[in-house]
């Protein structure tokens, strides 16, 4: 185990080897300097303890500390001032350049021991903090540079992830793509709008993290929908809607049941995205508030990518006309609060989009006729596009 160090600034010689003695329990290495100029030229990021002098030659104790907090390398460096006959004004200045103890002479040896484990203690758990919050940091950065680079090229993505559930993630989504070759893109997308709106909503950059990357999930499910139904090119009827709609079941069970936040996150969204605002959505009928908020921004950014995507059942609507069919849903299909933020952040949404991998640009195509409604501005599910 690495000993603690602490160093000595006294020009008193005497005084630096009795505190060497007064210290040697500790098993501390601990070295000495005769002046403030010593005791700065000694000072390292390995010195765990300064022991300080106020009246030096040179450089005095209170010049020592206003240079030594200069330094950020040394700002939570533990300072105890040894002081003799000093003045109340002397110790108060003492204080506010950053001291964090003091010993009074003559010096008592038992005090001297206490002081001195005290200050190493905070120091030790200190260092451990900024360890922890080290690794952390270095953590998050790795987390996010595989999740960026699975989100980027799914359909090769090789390379292992330090997270099993991130492998795991990816390997599931990978597996809903072979069932349905609309997915691939749609799904790199449909993260990237879904961390668009959450940033909007000041949700914390874990959050925006979890969030985006547990909506690439939302399909899952349809790894299990019968292939003849789920690239079928035209409408379906009303027996294989049913059977489509089972897919928000299917994939939450299989992601129920994970520790993994970014698990369970994938399984509310997969369960909840096609929940409606009034209630008429489904598996289970939820309306307003109950619908989970991450399931209802999936909602939005997943009809908007589906209306302004192609498919191999129809062709793609321009962003104007996928507003205005949205704009139908407000308070239906759609909370329209959210809804709100992510029209006023449109924009966002489509530099999103363009910079998705092999994102092509719509053709200009003669308008399509309108879709059809059931009267209250809802698109129907046997046509709509996010259904499929």
């Amino acid at each position: 185990m690495k000993h603690q160090r602490i160093l000595i600034a006294d020009d008193t010689i005497q005084i630096c080897q009795l505190l060497k003695a007064m210290l040697a329990p500790l098993e501390c290495q601990v070295d000495t300097a005769a002046d403030g100029c010593e005791a700065l030229a000694k000072l390292s990021p390995e010195v765990d303890l300064l022991l300080l002098d106020l009246q030096m030659p040179g450089i005095d104790g209170l010049g020592v500390m206003r240079r030594l907090r200069a330094d950020p390398m040394f700002g939570d460096l533990p300072v105890i001032m040894v002081t003799g006959r000093e003045s109340r004004e002397d110790r108060l200045r003492a204080v506010e350049a950053g001291v964090s103890d003091f010993i009074a002479k003559p010096m008592d040896r038992a005090e001297v021991l206490v002081r001195v484990k005290a200050q190493l203690r905070m120091k030790q758990a200190h260092d451990e903090v900024k360890q922890s919050r080290l690794v952390l940091e270095d953590t998050v950065a790795l987390r996010t540079a595989d999740l960026r680079l699975a989100l980027a090229d799914m359909q090769v993505a090789q390379t292992k992830t330090k997270e099993a559930h991130v492998d795991t993630i990816r390997r599931l989504v990978l597996a809903a793509e072979l069932k349905d070759h609309d997915t691939s893109e749609h799904i790199v997308r449909i993260s990237r709008f879904w961390a668009v709106l959450g940033r909007a909503l000041s949700m914390s950059a874990l959050e925006v993290e979890v969030g985006s990357h547990a909506a690439t999930m939302h399909d899952v499910g349809k790894i299990g929908i019968p292939d003849e139904i789920l690239r079928k090119p035209g409408p379906l009827t009303e027996r294989e809607r049913l059977v489509m709609q089972t897919h928000a079941e299917i994939g939450a069970r299989i992601l129920a049941g994970s520790p993994s936040e970014l698990m369970q996150t994938g399984e509310i969204i997969a369960i909840s995205h096609h929940e409606k605002w009034d209630g008429s959505g489904y598996p289970n009928h939820l309306a307003g508030v109950a619908i989970p908020l991450a399931g209802r921004i999936c909602a939005i950014v997943d009809v908007f990518d589906a209306l302004t995507s192609r498919r191999s059942y129809r062709r793609a609507v321009s962003d104007a006309e996928a507003v205005d069919i949205m704009d139908q849903g407000a308070g239906r299909h759609f909370d329209p609060s959210l809804l709100g933020v992510f029209m006023d952040h449109l924009d966002e949404v489509i530099s999103a989009r363009q910079e998705s991998p092999a994102c092509v640009q719509q053709e200009a195509v003669a308008p399509l006729p309108p879709l059809p409604f059931l009267g209250r501005g809802v698109v129907r599910d046997d046509q709509n596009p996010a259904c499929r």
